[in-house]
């Protein structure tokens, strides 16, 4: 089984839907279950959040309205951006501080700090690895948290009683401030798919045993995880 299907997509999974929002798999069968979202925003108009495009992926987005915006949220995530961004005719969504996209993306690219668009989200800045930034986005109006690669539910990642878990490295050093503003009633990620049941608690779980269960995430999920890092340099 391929960590990241680069081919182009024979259909898409539908996952994670809530009023206001849905999520898709562009190759279900890939390890790495690249997750794209789909989400209305404060003002009624859809952002997509590290898209990647498959057939009846517009016709999925189209259910929720008119897209006004295309968010990238890791500097890993460049993948379709710019295809979804010249379709829809609208700019990409970079933090000021985020490299590497840019150069990956053929599309208008928009910077912003800390409020993404009208969208309602505000995003939160991690360094997980040296090379490796993120935007962890958050909208407390309704509380959806987004977090596009340090943390997933994809299989091998979450361990013990987790139902979700941190990438391997970020274990050892768990970014409990960064999420200790977050009471998330869901949380979508960039691979695997959402917590929708008892999300904060799932939250709490994943950062305060992660340093603990970190040995055990070695045994479970090392070579896979470094895999996945490797195939992500080609993302």
């Amino acid at each position: 089984m391929k960590v990241y299907d680069r081919s182009s997509s024979a259909g898409l999974e539908r996952i994670d839907e809530w009023d206001g929002g849905v999520g898709w798999f562009s190759h279900p069968e890939e390890a790495g279950r690249r997750a794209s979202h789909a989400v209305r925003g404060s003002n009624g108009g859809v952002w997509l959040l590290d898209p990647i495009d498959a057939p009846g992926a517009d016709e999925l987005v189209g259910e929720l309205g008119e897209v006004v915006g295309v968010a990238v949220c890791s500097n890993w995530h460049a993948r379709d951006a710019g295809v979804f961004a010249r379709r829809h005719d609208v700019p990409v969504y970079l933090p000021r501080w985020m490299d590497r996209v840019e150069d990956r993306t053929d599309a208008e690219i928009r910077r912003y700090d800390r409020e993404l668009g009208d969208s309602g989200f505000r995003i939160s800045r991690l360094d997980p690895l040296p090379g490796w930034r993120e935007a962890v986005a958050y909208r407390e109006s309704d509380g959806t948290l987004y977090v596009p690669d340090v943390m997933s539910s994809t299989k091998g990642t979450p361990v013990g009683e987790e139902r979700i878990g941190l990438f391997l490295t970020a274990r050892l050093t768990p970014p409990r401030e960064t999420f200790a503003e977050f009471d998330p009633e869901r949380i979508v990620f960039g691979h695997g798919t959402g917590c929708f049941e008892d999300a904060s608690a799932a939250l709490d779980t994943a950062l305060d045993g992660a340093r603990r269960r970190f040995p055990r995430a070695l045994l479970q999920s090392g070579p896979e995880q470094l895999l996945g890092l490797v195939g992500a340099i080609r993302d």
